[in-house]
This record gives C-alpha cells, sequence and structure tokens, in this order.
C-alpha cells in the first residue's frame, strides 16, 4: 500500500511522541517525572459525569444533528453572550469531536493548494501540520520573548502576502501560556482590516484557565468589524478536565460552518451523543469547580516558575494562563554533560534529562521555537518539587 502524499508531508505530534515513550519506559519499569501531560490531572465534575450516565438511561445513544445537538449549541450561544457579549445563530455554530477537529475541518474547508496561513511561534505543534495536510503553506513568524511571545504588528505586516488566507491566533497560548490583552488585539486588528482576504482562526481552549485580574478578550468582540471573518474555536477539554469526551465547537461565518458541517457528515456523521450531554451540563451547570482548579493551577505556576528560575542558566517568563511554563534553557546549551556529550540542542538537552534523571519534557523546537523546553504543570505538586529538583541536580552537573 502507497499512502498519499499528504501523510508523508506531515509528522506524528511530537507532544503525543512524548507521552508515548513516557508509556514505553514506564512499562520498562522506570518511574518517569512526566511534565509532558497536555492535560487537566484533576477529575471530569461528578455533575458532569452524573449528566452522561443520565443521557445513557434515557436512551440517547442515537445519532445527533451533524453540528449538535439543539440544547449543546443553545449552550454554546449562551456561554459566548455572557462571556464575550458575542451573538451567533444556530447556522453560525458548529459542534465536533475535540476543539481540534473542528480547527482540522477548517482548514480542509478553505485552504487550497499554496494558500498560505501565518502561525506565530512559538505555537501548538499541530498547527503547521494541519495546514500541510490540507495542501496549505504555513508561514511561521517567530515571536520571541522579549515580545512575551505575541505576534505584533509590525511582524504580521510583514508576513501576509496575496495567497494569505487565515492568520491562527491561540490565545492563551499552548506552549507559552501568553495571551493578547484588547489593546494588541486592536493593534492586530488595524493591520488585518487593511488585507481583508485574511480570515483569522481563534484557538481559545485555555480561555478560562486564566491568571490576570481583567478577563480575557477575543477579537471578534475587541473589534466588531472583524467578526464575519472570526473562525472562534473552543471545546470543554481543558476547562472542565473533559479532554476524552472529544467535544469542541467553532463560531463563525455560516458559509464556514455549513463547509465544516458538510465534511463532518461524511467523516463522523456527528459527535458523541453522550458527550454531547455531559458538555451541556458542564456548560450550565455549577462553575466552582473551574474557579477551583484555576486556583489550584495558579499556585503550581507560582511555584515551579520560582524553582526553575532559581535554577542558574534557566530562566521563565510567567504565563497569564494555561497549565504549562516555557522555560529557557539557552544557557545551558554547549555545556558538556558528566558522559562528555556536549548538548548542542534543546531536543538533546530534554534527552539529557529524562535518561540522567527520568524527568520528561518536550523540546522548545517541537513548537518552532528552539532553546526552551516546555513543563506541564497539570500534575501533583509533589511530582512537581520532585521533577524541579531533579533538573536543577542535571543542570549543576553540566560543565
Amino acid at each position: 500500500m502507497t499512502t498519499a502524499a499528504r501523510v508523508a508531508r506531515i509528522k506524528p505530534s511530537p507532544s503525543s511522541a512524548a507521552a508515548q515513550r513516557v508509556r514505553e519506559l514506564t512499562a520498562q519499569g522506570h518511574r518517569i517525572l512526566d511534565l509532558t501531560v497536555g492535560e487537566p490531572d484533576f477529575d471530569t465534575p461528578d455533575h458532569v459525569k452524573a449528566a452522561a450516565i443520565a443521557a445513557v438511561e434515557r436512551g440517547e445513544t442515537k445519532y445527533t444533528p451533524v453540528n449538535g445537538t439543539p440544547e449543546l449549541r443553545a449552550a454554546i450561544r449562551a456561554k459566548l453572550g455572557h462571556r464575550h457579549g458575542l451573538h451567533y445563530p444556530d447556522e453560525e455554530i458548529t459542534v465536533g469531536g475535540g476543539a481540534k477537529q473542528v480547527i482540522f475541518l477548517a482548514l480542509m474547508a478553505t485552504v487550497d493548494h499554496g494558500d498560505e496561513v501565518v502561525i506565530p511561534a512559538p505555537y501548538w505543534v499541530s498547527y503547521p501540520d494541519m495546514v500541510l495536510a490540507n495542501d496549505g503553506t504555513p508561514v511561521i513568524v517567530d515571536c520571541p520573548e522579549s515580545d512575551r511571545f505575541k505576534l505584533t504588528p509590525a511582524r504580521l505586516e510583514a508576513a501576509i502576502t496575496p495567497r494569505t488566507r487565515w492568520l491562527v491566533l491561540n490565545s492563551p497560548g499552548n506552549p507559552t501560556g501568553a495571551a493578547y490583552s484588547a489593546e494588541e488585539l486592536r493593534a492586530l486588528a488595524g493591520v488585518l482590516l487593511t488585507h481583508p482576504q485574511v480570515h483569522v482562526l481563534t484557538d481559545e481552549i485555555y480561555d478560562e484557565i486564566w491568571y490576570e485580574p481583567e478577563s480575557v478578550p477575543t477579537l471578534a468582540a475587541v473589534e466588531p468589524r472583524l467578526r464575519d471573518r472570526v473562525f472562534l474555536t473552543n471545546g470543554v477539554s481543558k476547562t472542565y478536565a473533559m479532554t476524552g469526551w472529544r467535544i469542541g465547537y467553532g463560531a463563525g461565518p455560516r458559509e464556514l460552518v455549513g463547509a465544516i458541517n458538510k465534511l463532518q457528515s461524511q467523516m463522523s456523521s456527528c459527535p458523541s451523543s453522550i458527550s454531547q450531554a455531559a458538555a451541556v451540563a458542564a456548560l450550565t451547570g455549577p462553575q466552582d469547580f473551574v474557579a477551583t482548579t484555576v486556583a489550584t493551577y495558579r499556585g503550581r505556576r507560582d511555584r515551579v516558575a520560582k524553582l526553575l528560575a532559581d535554577v542558574p542558566g534557566l530562566s521563565v517568563t510567567a504565563p497569564s494562563g494555561g497549565f504549562y511554563l516555557f522555560v529557557n534553557c539557552g544557557g545551558l546549551l554547549g555545556k558538556r554533560t558528566p558522559a562528555g556529550d556536549v548538548l548542542r540542542t534543546d531536543e538533546e538537552f530534554a534527552r539529557y534529562l529524562l535518561e540522567s534523571e527520568r524527568v520528561a519534557v518536550i523540546h522548545g523546537a517541537a513548537y518552532g521555537t528552539p532553546g526552551y523546553f516546555r513543563v506541564s504543570f497539570a500534575t501533583s505538586t509533589a511530582v512537581l518539587d520532585e521533577a524541579c529538583e531533579a533538573i536543577a541536580r542535571a543542570c549543576a552537573r553540566l560543565s
């Protein structure tokens, strides 16, 4: 069997590969301090699980509409209206098997051969490969730590060409936790308004895991003139610890939503009926779970940021949201391990941590930004403390 060219164009997800390596080492009997995890370490709230069980008992186990049940679409509409003051009719909302699927289908529905998609780096590992899989060209724009890993208007202007179809904005972002202020979004909008062919895909999956006093803004609300060019994506995975339930959603132009629904009708027919019932309960039920988990994440963030910032050769920019730290290890590249090996890249540094101290992290080049590594603090304080101590030991042995 010969596979299609699109398969050769893409690579497996580095985060999935790292998680698989951890599973392999664990199966071999090694105890791994796993800081690669990209999902909450909390259980799904009880009232959400109860709603799923009740749906099963009511016999809600059949196909649903392609774009989700009326109840879930109503819950999404209410959520977007309450949170951002954005109002979408039914035909502008789609529901899929996770935000990842919704994003992929949006690109599949709109990107033709040679179309360009602007992706700020650091980026979530899947964006470039999703573009490549759909015959597009990812245009990577470096956003340095000196700009707090955020896209500037000047860099956006320089990246746009007549072939630009999309800009991807992930805020708060994976792997950095960086998020755009309303003022920063208005500045980017000023550029976008002069390029009417460019649409914006906003990935807001971490928007409620948020540590700043002001609420996290969204582009379509900040600049209403762009509303019909923005496709907002989100889901229940991160906020409500529902990664395995696989429910994501998108809101935007009805022509795009209709195209996504057409594609999904031929791919998966509809999302899981039981998961949709659970998602309704998550979006409309008690929200104290969110506040409690965010407070826990904030404490972990502050603790881990301090521990790693105290390690000579490492530096940390504290995230505004999400549950990751993007740690600068550039000061340690070029140093030698006790075995005499020179650590020339962040990938070699990450491998050194795994082999010497059994600490698993993901190297920064996987996110388009060499010289860093990503740490997830979606794990227990005990594991985080032990892992930070092990990282400090490993760094101290370099010469």
